[in-house]
């Protein structure tokens, strides 16, 4: 199912079903930039609002988008914030949605959506500020190679989001290419049982331009 449309969909229940990869990403996100403070922050990929809530924390500005008009609706009934703008947008096209600048940008279980990942490194570079930071949590590849896919049930049944892999290597080839520092690179398993595969993977960049 495409992204848009399985997003639309999911947004009815997202929130409350059984969710491991969404509940153990936001403890990752909020671990990881605990201890810092932004003046603006964009979210890419918002959903719900599951992590802007947490964000409007660390940020006096957010600026949250998503592909999704129906997982907006739901951000919106539940964030509300003056400092706190919701936009939808397509991020695999120029990012023209944007003017400002920022000191961080993040990216929730956003990337293994996206099949040109240097294409969002690209733009990452015009939107962000000198030495500002990106945050990155995803599905782990690992999870990705062993057949683990967002995936959710809906009255027609079992829905599967268009994926594709990326490895550890792209990410940070990447990263290197386009002038940032990987601050932090870490692993969450499920029940912090580190002897099975990980389920989460997350990056902290700082750009260096």
């Amino acid at each position: 199912m495409n992204v848009k449309d399985a997003y639309n969909s999911w947004s009815e229940i997202y929130d409350t079903n059984e969710n491991k990869t969404r509940d153990l990403e936001a403890k990752a996100l909020s671990k990881i930039l605990n201890d810092y403070t932004f003046d603006n922050c964009l979210e890419i990929g918002c959903g719900t609002g599951k992590n802007t809530e947490f964000l409007i924390t660390k940020a006096k500005q957010i600026t949250a988008v998503d592909l999704s008009e129906k997982m907006l609706e739901k951000a919106k009934q539940k964030v509300h914030f003056q400092n706190v703008i919701f936009l939808q947008a397509d991020i695999t096209k120029s990012w023209d949605f944007i003017s400002d600048k920022f000191d961080l940008i993040t990216f929730s279980l956003v990337l293994e959506h996206i099949e040109n990942l240097e294409f969002i490194f690209s733009q990452i570079i015009k939107v962000i500020n000198k030495n500002g930071f990106v945050y990155i949590g995803e599905l782990h590849p690992l999870k990705q190679y062993s057949g683990t896919k967002a995936r959710f049930e809906s009255e027609d049944g079992l829905q599967i989001v268009n994926c594709f892999d990326h490895h550890i290597s792209d990410f940070a080839q990447f990263a290197i290419k386009y002038n940032f520092e990987i601050v932090n690179l870490n692993e969450y398993f499920d029940n912090n049982d580190r002897t099975n595969l990980p389920r989460i993977i997350t990056f902290l960049l700082k750009s260096k331009n």
